[in-house]
């Protein structure tokens, strides 16, 4: 029978660094894996209907199949219930480790706590998933994606430090709606409470759809017309929805609009003037690495984690990575740089003499 993962607290430099060894044994000496002559990971995904969510499916899978491992997926097209059946269903198949990109953080605590009944470790993937003994998380610095969103909307205002704005956050369910919006705020509260900036209109954008999001502007715009100075987006896919709304308005291109993901289409608007930045998170990395540290649960090999993530339980061991903010002006040596999109997927909508020089 397998037991559960044992931490090991290892303090570094200073204490501002703590590795976490996380190890699986088994009193049997036999393993599922051992049985089956691969190892069997679960991966249970929220959602795949955005460009983003299919690309991290494809390179965790080929990452898990580089190292020997088999990834069974699930998608729970954002409904709770549904998810929750997708991690039973992924457990009856008896798999060495568990991968959740939860829906809503909060429900998925179940999913938890029925895989360590069974003695599968759980690793939450992008999404952190709160109050439960969660294994380990990998992610981007989430907080710090809203302080470059916020960052760059303050600096790049007509009047930088001053103007009118609308706010879209992302879903509610999601704990890095939250984080975002946590980011957002660190940088946006001084503005406001000394009456620079005026938030003329915010709301929460459910499930991330951008229907949601053209329709919070479209309220924006009907409460308090067309003056205002920038959207506060917290991702591509409600970017995108709000870019809509504003050009059914002929103001797409006069209006901040930020992001986050790099998405190709978010790159094309920006390299044709109608959203102003991205969040670039290298999600082939997050996928690769996620793979290899599923590996190594699944395993009971040693893992490092540097990090940690309260879940409003205990503080989850964690593997956050950094991001960076893309514009027109760093297109170039960014996501294409490192093969993210290609120059001319990017700049096709873009007349070739306004087209920045490729670099060779």
């Amino acid at each position: 029978m397998k037991l559960r993962i044992g931490l090991v607290v290892i303090s570094l430099i200073l204490s501002l660094l703590i590795g976490l060894s996380l190890s699986r044994n088994n009193s049997n000496g036999n393993t599922n894996s051992e049985r089956r002559e691969k190892l069997l990971i679960g991966f249970s995904m929220d959602t795949q209907k955005e460009a983003r969510w299919q690309r991290d499916r494809d390179i965790f899978v080929a990452r898990a199949n580089e190292l020997g491992a088999e990834v069974l997926v699930q998608s729970a097209n954002s409904d709770d219930t549904r998810q929750m059946q997708d991690v039973q269903s992924l457990l009856s198949n008896n798999i060495d480790a568990l991968v959740i990109v939860p829906h809503n953080g909060a429900a998925m605590a179940k999913a938890v706590r029925l895989a360590h009944e069974m003695n599968v470790p759980v690793l939450a993937y992008d999404r952190l998933i709160t109050d439960c003994d969660l294994d380990l998380y990998i992610s981007f610095d989430n907080v710090r994606v809203g302080e470059a969103q916020a960052r760059y909307l303050v600096d790049n205002l007509p009047t930088p430090g001053k103007g009118r704005i609308v706010r879209i956050y992302g879903s509610n369910t999601d704990n890095n709606a939250h984080l975002f919006k946590e980011g957002q705020d660190n940088i946006l509260n001084p503005y406001i409470e000394r009456g620079d900036i005026e938030v003329i209109h915010a709301d929460w954008a459910t499930n991330w759809q951008p229907e949601m999001a053209k329709k919070i502007t479209n309220a924006a715009i009907t409460n308090h017309g067309r003056s205002f100075d920038a959207i506060l987006a917290s991702n591509d896919g409600t970017a995108g929805g709000a870019i809509q709304a504003l050009m059914e308005e002929g103001i797409a291109g006069k209006v901040l609009v930020t992001g986050q993901d790099a998405d190709l289409v978010a790159c094309q608007r920006i390299a044709a003037g109608s959203q102003s930045m991205t969040i670039y998170k290298p999600l082939s990395d997050l996928a690769r690495l996620g793979a290899e540290i599923a590996v190594k649960l699944g395993t009971g090999k040693p893992i490092i984690a540097r990090d940690i993530s309260p879940n409003g339980k205990i503080d989850v061991p964690s593997v956050l990575m950094t991001v960076t903010a893309v514009t027109k002006e760093n297109m170039l040596e960014t996501v294409i740089k490192d093969n993210f999109h290609s120059y001319d997927d990017i700049y096709q909508n873009v007349p070739e003499d306004q087209r920045p020089p490729r670099n060779e």
